[in-house]
């Protein structure tokens, strides 16, 4: 809770009425214009309590009319109505007028963000622009002058950087600017045009609206300006990368016409206009909404009250307003993290601070606690003051305005009202003495009956104070004073330079802690005659990372403790509680954030407690600390919830009250966390047994108080293990601490030791409720038998089959009548229990929102639960919604409407339920209302009841009609039987079909010889009725054929074949024998297959003799009548592995014996699969080649991997034309290769190599190809040993001769001569054919002798060869040219005959070939 200080500005006698104020942007220092209609215009400025500065007095005979500070400097700058512009420093005064620019009134002033730059315009539409050095000093002229013509309104800026960085750079330089500063900035004018001037000086048109500008300002996260007319008109525009604007949105303003308007925007595109009514307007530019926000009579404002001018505080989220009736209204914005609400509803009004005059300006200062108002007589200045309040030795003192206390006694339960006549900054309260102070003076009361009387008063400028017995401690630089109530200092309590200037004190009985601004902290011993140090300075800052500042410390009643509250570097609260050891020296400390202590701080050993924390003090941020005044353990912190987006902060408690037990033995231990109470302000204090609060204004605060004596202002509540025993005496109070420190450590020695002489049950309940905090049930169940209360020991014992520990806690917050058992079912997950405990305890809307959300599975019991409970209450229509939801309507609403024929008849009626009309016709049966009773059982479709009813009224023709129609089966054997008691066999055999009764059918049909009708019935009977017919047909010896057909049917196959063999009904058997399979009784499928057989019918023989597992008498039967085996066939004779028919050599040969059959039928695919399943893979293979499919053979020759397979598949692919196709050439080469088969390997390389030589004449491939055959010739292991040197020799043979032409044919090119001597050398070879062909050896020597020109000697050749080869075809061996150059030189003609086969070949596509073989050669000579 905070109040406003105000303090009027000390304005020299010669001033006017100030007109502008202006705070700086990061000092508490205030420029005021002002205006005397005599003696002109000055300017003042004044410090945060309205002190005058002497120094900056500025008067001229003519009005101010703009001020703006430097942003970080205490520099002013001035704008005069005569165009005059001057700079004013602070503190020293000194002036530095701007060279003579501006002849008219300057209209705008603005400096650049890093205050490097000063933007100046005038009335006359001229703007210019400054340069300003780093300290402050102006640069010479201006570097920027533009003229617009028109009286400049307004000024807005932007970062070039960060807004205009698309822009394309001009000829010129930018303006230098400050480190990182690239100046944009727009101007409006009255003309209603907006100037853009950029980073290089230069002014371009932007865009123009109709009116004077009257503000201008830039939203950054959508990059849209926007502008405001004086007549209120607002519009949106995007800016485009070439200086243009588009229009994105235009909107007329609300607002009072004629009026001139304040308008105030915000960094997040909220825009706030006060126009002079009674009403502020919003409008939120992002969301595209407006509303707005009026004033409230009851907070003490007037009505009719106008607000003149708005001002918003950006940091602290609070919007200020001025009223033409001298009160400020502040608004407070309210977060609400996790729910939508509704915009107006963030925004709380606060109680308003009155001042004196019209408030025409508002402007909230640097440090964020200042407000300046303007009423234009006089400007105040406004200090924000958080209340103060202390409480000491059951004394608690509360500040209620700026010079009013409210003190409450405790001890006498009396209140005291304290008004000084000065306004109160800090109070320190004893059971003897109250001391106030505010900064310059002190002054001590002492209570005197129903008064307080003035003791002392003395000047001191000490901004902390605390009060010991009758000491007075004060604060000046580097030391604390020890003062008498009238201000005598008795002592001087000194600290060095480096332990810093005491900024912090407080006292607890005998010791004062003091904190100074160097992070040291220091204790004293005020116990004896003299303070005297209890421990060295402490230096926090080595030990605390980030520290930045002290915030708060406070020193336990030994002295021997001291807790910190410590803020940041940057400022922020520290979510840490820091707690300093005196004895020790050591600092430790409790994170609030993680809801954990460090590891040097010990817990109990309890590690479901220590977990516990986690959740209920994780997430926080300490504000206030206290420790208890006489007990020395217990220590008190009050905790804020942190607002962080990542958080959830569903069901979390806001403040949230904390106390440990802190010892050096055992560190820091968790006692209680308490939320606290709705209506409290803050926590004051803590002094077993309880706990104080400062209440908000109006809040009633001490229930057990009487209301007549109630203290104002001040609440106190009983610590949880006090709850009964708040007026118990010093000997129990210490008792049931002890109990407490004891069970929180877990020494349960201890525990029982300090409370072994207590006898009242009041305080074994209260042990037994400080179980339920600490979970110990071995603890509670002593105290519950100290207590006496045997059933809540046997409700403990009971649950403990429960395995979570919160549910059996809960069990026992139950029986002490604690509210601890719902939160406990909470945090376990046992929201069945949580039902339940709702149920019992008549919270019934709770049950069933947790069963409706957590509890699904209980939710119509809970329904059903609820609507029980609403009938006993005798909320009938309530229970009848429940009793509907929990789907028992049907039941227990005609239960409980049966008192009430009327409504039940009418509730009948308006269900339509057909369970529910059934009811309500078997009640009207009952009521012997038969004809109202047909009309519910025919709306509820009961055809039974229908029925039955009518047959007992007589009327059996209409139950006729209602059976067929309906078909209902009950119906219609009701019907049956009541004809079969009147002996109409037939109807009644009718129905009994209708119902499906076909047993009793078949009795009546049996019994009146009915044999037509009984066969059909029994066919749609069950197989037994089926088999009672067929012996009926048999005994009867006549319809033998339905006899047999119903053997059949009913599944008995053996009787069906025996009477039909006896009676010879060989239809019968074929329609027998397609429904046996191989679950059949062998030796009856036997003697099907042989009735088959007999009768020729060969394949339904063997499907039987399959199904009776005989497959070789099957095999045989396909053999011996060449029956086709079909795959589906040999399937079925197959054998499984798994199959213990047949061992595996019997199945192996069964499977061969298939196959060999599927061999004579030219079934070679299913041979094959046949031989692979038995495992003869040759047999399989030899199957597969008499195929003919290349791709299985290729493929089972590479899943078989044995050498026979891999031969066997070459030798097949030779037996292709592997010529056309690499593919094939290269799987010979790899299967001889697989199948170690070098020598037919080599047979196959001799083969491609003739293949070289006879059809493509490459005898390069041929050498090589014959290379390769030598050498797995050479691997090769023969079975001749004589034979293959032979071979080998051979091959050798073949491969010099045409080694030899190969030479003879690539020396050509170097030495034709030699050449042609080597070809006529192999010629004389006796054995050259097939190695090298003549005609290729000839052929090269005519076109040597051709090209030569000796055309004798080449037709000499062409003869030697036609003699040696008569039918040969010359142009296959010598090119078409020469013969014809030939034939031209001798002059005899020569044949050219047709080329030959291989000639064809060579010409038409065999160069194509040769690439393809010469691939596949070359891959393998590769491998």
């Amino acid at each position: 809770m905070a109040v406003y200080f105000d303090h009027r500005i000390e304005a020299p006698e010669s001033s006017g009425g100030p007109s502008q104020v202006a705070w700086h942007p990061t000092q508490p220092v205030l420029a005021v214009a002002s205006n005397s209609p005599t003696t002109g215009g000055n300017i003042d400025l004044y410090l945060q309590q309205g002190e005058h500065v002497g120094s900056c007095h500025v008067d001229r005979p003519f009005q101010p009319t703009v001020l703006c500070w430097h942003p970080t400097k205490p520099l002013l700058a001035l704008g005069w109505e005569t165009g005059e512009v001057l700079l004013l420093t602070h503190p020293s005064g000194e002036q530095t007028p701007l060279p003579a620019t501006h002849t008219a009134c300057i209209t705008l002033l603005e400096w650049s963000s890093s205050g490097s730059r000063l933007i100046t315009g005038d009335q006359m539409g001229v703007l210019a622009l400054w340069k300003v050095d780093a300290r402050g000093r102006l640069q010479g002229s201006h570097i920027v002058k533009h003229d617009y013509t028109k009286p400049l309104t307004y000024f807005t800026r932007t970062s070039a950087l960060d807004m205009f960085n698309w822009r394309k750079a001009g000829n010129g330089p930018p303006l230098k600017m400050g480190p990182q500063e690239g100046l944009v900035f727009y101007v409006g004018t009255a003309d209603g045009k907006v100037h853009c001037v950029d980073e290089h000086g230069r002014s371009s048109p932007v865009l123009s609206v109709d009116g004077s500008i009257q503000k201008l300002f830039y939203l950054k996260r959508r990059e849209v300006l926007a502008v405001v007319t004086e007549t209120l008109l607002l519009s949106q525009y995007t800016l485009g990368p070439e200086g243009g604007a588009q229009e994105l949105m235009k909107v007329k303003l609300s607002g009072k016409s004629g009026q001139s308007a304040d308008i105030v925007s915000t960094e997040t595109g909220l825009l706030i206009t006060a126009t002079g009514e009674q009403v502020i307007r919003l409008w939120d530019l992002e969301r595209d909404d407006n509303y707005v926000l009026s004033l409230d009579e009851s907070l003490g404002f007037e009505k009719g009250e106008v607000l003149n001018c708005v001002s918003y505080c950006t940091a602290k989220e609070i919007l200020a307003a001025g009223t033409n009736r001298g009160r400020i209204a502040l608004w407070r914005m309210v977060s609400q993290p996790n729910t939508r609400t509704d915009t107006k509803a963030q925004w709380k009004l606060q109680t308003p601070t009155e001042i004196e005059g019209n408030v025409t300006q508002l402007q909230w200062g640097s440090n964020l606690n200042l407000l300046a108002a303007n009423s234009v007589t006089t400007v105040l200045i406004l200090c924000e003051h958080v209340m103060s309040a202390h409480f000491g030795q059951q004394v608690a003192a509360v500040q209620l305005t700026p010079s009013q206390l409210s003190l409450t006694m405790f001890n006498t339960n009396s209140h005291l009202t304290l008004r000084s006549d000065m306004h109160i900054k800090g109070v320190c309260v004893t059971k003897d003495t109250v001391t106030v102070w505010n900064g310059k003076q002190v002054t001590v009361y002492e209570p005197s009956g129903a008064t307080l009387r003035n003791t002392g008063s003395f000047l001191c400028e000490s901004q902390v104070l605390a009060v010991h017995d009758e000491n007075i401690y004060t604060v000046e630089p580097n030391r604390v004073q020890v003062r008498t109530p009238q201000g005598t200092v008795k002592q001087l309590l000194a600290f060095s330079e480096a332990e810093g200037n005491p900024v912090l004190l407080s006292v607890c009985q005998g010791y004062l802690v003091v904190g100074t601004d160097t992070a040291h902290i220091k204790v004293f011993d005020l116990t004896r005659r003299e303070a005297k140090a209890h421990c060295s300075a402490k230096n926090l800052v080595d030990l605390t990372p980030n520290l930045g500042a002290l915030k708060s410390v406070k020193c336990n009643a030994n002295g021997n403790q001291v807790s910190i509250l410590v803020t940041q570097v940057n400022g922020r609260p520290d979510h840490r509680m820091y707690f300093y050891d005196v004895e020790m020296d050591t600092l430790s400390h409790f994170d609030f954030f993680t809801g954990r202590p460090p590891s040097g701080i010990s817990q109990a050993d309890d590690t479901e407690r220590c977990v516990r924390p986690l959740t209920e003090l994780s997430e926080r941020c300490p504000v206030s600390h206290f420790w208890d005044e006489n007990e020395p353990r217990l220590f008190v912190c009050e905790t804020v919830l942190v607002s962080s987006p990542q958080m959830d902060h569903l069901d979390r408690v806001d403040v949230l009250v904390v106390t440990f037990f802190c010892t050096q033995e055992h560190g820091l231990l968790l006692q209680d966390s308490y939320p606290k109470p709705a209506g409290l302000q803050a926590l004051l204090a803590l002094d077993v047994p309880y706990y104080y609060f400062t209440c908000k204004v109006g809040t009633m605060t001490n229930a057990s108080a009487p209301a007549a004596q109630s203290p104002h202002m001040v609440s106190r509540r009983a610590l949880r293990d006090f709850q009964g025993l708040e007026n118990c005496e010093k000997a129990t109070r210490d008792a049931m601490l002890n109990f407490s420190f004891y069970l929180t450590i877990g020494n349960m020695d201890e525990a029982f030791k300090s409370i072994k002489l207590i006898k009242s049950e009041a305080v074994w309940e209260n042990m037994a409720r400080m179980c339920v905090k600490n979970r110990r049930l071995d603890v509670a169940r002593v105290c519950l038998g100290n207590m006496g209360n045997a059933r809540a020991a046997r409700a403990l014992r009971e649950a403990e089959a429960e395995p979570e520990l919160e549910a059996r806690v809960a069990v026992l917050a139950l029986q002490l009548g604690m509210l601890d058992a719902e939160k406990l079912y909470k945090s376990c997950g046992r929201f069945d229990l949580l039902n339940k405990f709702y149920q019992a305890s008549g919270q019934w809307q709770q049950a069933v929102e947790t069963a409706e959300t957590h509890d699904r599975i209980h939710l119509r019991t809970t329904y059903y639960s609820y609507a029980k409970y609403l009938e006993a209450i005798g909320d009938k229509s309530m229970a009848l919604v429940f009793f509907e939801k929990s789907d028992t309507h049907r039941f227990e609403v005609p239960r409980m409407l049966l008192d009430d024929a009327l409504s039940l008849e009418i509730y009948v009626n308006k269900m339509k339920d057909k369970n529910i009309y059934k009811w309500w016709a078997q009640y009207l049966e009952s009521q012997s209302d038969m004809e109202s009773a047909l009309r519910y059982y025919e709306y509820a479709q009961d055809f039974l009841s229908l029925v039955r009813v009518h047959c007992y009224l007589g009327n059996i023709q209409k139950a006729s009609e209602i059976a067929n129609e309906t078909g209902n089966r009950a119906a219609s054997y009701h019907l049956a039987r009541q004809y079969e008691s009147q002996e109409e066999i037939k109807q009644s055999v009718h129905f009994y079909t209708r119902a499906q009764a076909y047993n009793n059918a078949i009795r009546l049909c049996k019994e009146n010889g009915l044999d037509d009708q009984l066969m059909n019935l029994a066919l749609l009977s069950n197989p037994e009725d089926m088999m009672e017919a067929a012996c009926y047909y048999e005994e009867k010896g006549s319809h033998m054929d339905r006899a047999v057909m119903l053997y059949h049917k009913a599944g008995h196959f053996s009787k069906a074949l025996e009477v039909a063999f006896a009676t010879e009904q060989f239809a019968a058997l074929q329609l027998i024998a397609e429904d046996l399979d191989e679950t059949s009784d062998p030796a009856l499928l036997a003697r099907c297959s042989d009735f088959f057989i007999k009768h020729g019918q060969y394949e339904k023989a063997v499907e039987l003799l399959v199904a009776a597992k005989k497959y070789h008498e099957a095999l045989q039967l396909c053999l011996d009548q060449s029956l086709t085996i079909t795959e589906d066939l040999a399937e079925s004779m197959t054998v499984t592995k798994e199959s213990k028919d047949l061992s595996e050599e019997a199945r192996k040969e069964l499977l061969e014996r298939i196959a060999d059959c599927c061999m004579r039928q030219g079934n070679y695919h299913l041979a094959t699969k046949k031989y692979t399943q038995a495992g003869n893979k040759l047999k399989a293979m030899r199957a597969l080649l008499k195929s003919g499919d290349t791709e299985k053979i290729v493929f089972f020759a590479g899943v078989s991997r044995q050498k026979e397979i891999y031969i066997m598949a070459a030798n097949y692919l030779q037996s292709l034309d592997w010529r056309k196709d690499p593919e094939i050439m290269k799987n010979i080469i790899s299967f001889y290769s697989k199948g170690r088969a070098l020598d037919l390997l080599a047979g196959f390389y001799e083969a491609c190599a003739q293949v070289e030589i006879d059809d493509y004449q490459n005898y390069e491939k041929a050498l090589g190809a014959l290379t390769e055959a030598y050498k797995c010739l050479s691997k090769a292991k023969g079975h001749s040993p004589d034979e293959h040197e032979a071979r080998m020799a051979e091959l050798q043979h073949k491969i010099t001769l045409v080694k030899r032409f190969v030479q003879a044919r690539r020396l050509y090119e170097e030495d034709p001569g030699e050449a042609v001597r080597l070809c006529e050398a192999l010629l004389e070879e006796p054995d050259l054919d097939p190695a090298v062909r003549i005609g290729d050896a000839y052929g090269f020597l005519v076109e040597h002798h051709c090209q030569r020109g000796s055309f004798q000697v080449a037709y000499r050749k062409l003869e030697d060869l036609q003699k040696m080869l008569p039918s040969l075809n010359i142009s296959y061996y010598v090119s078409q040219g020469s013969l014809d150059a030939l034939q031209r030189a001798v002059g005899v003609p020569l044949g050219r005959g047709q080329l030959s086969g291989r000639g064809d070949r060579r010409d038409s596509g065999g160069e194509e070939d040769e690439v393809e073989e010469d691939e596949a050669l070359v891959s393998h000579q590769g491998d």
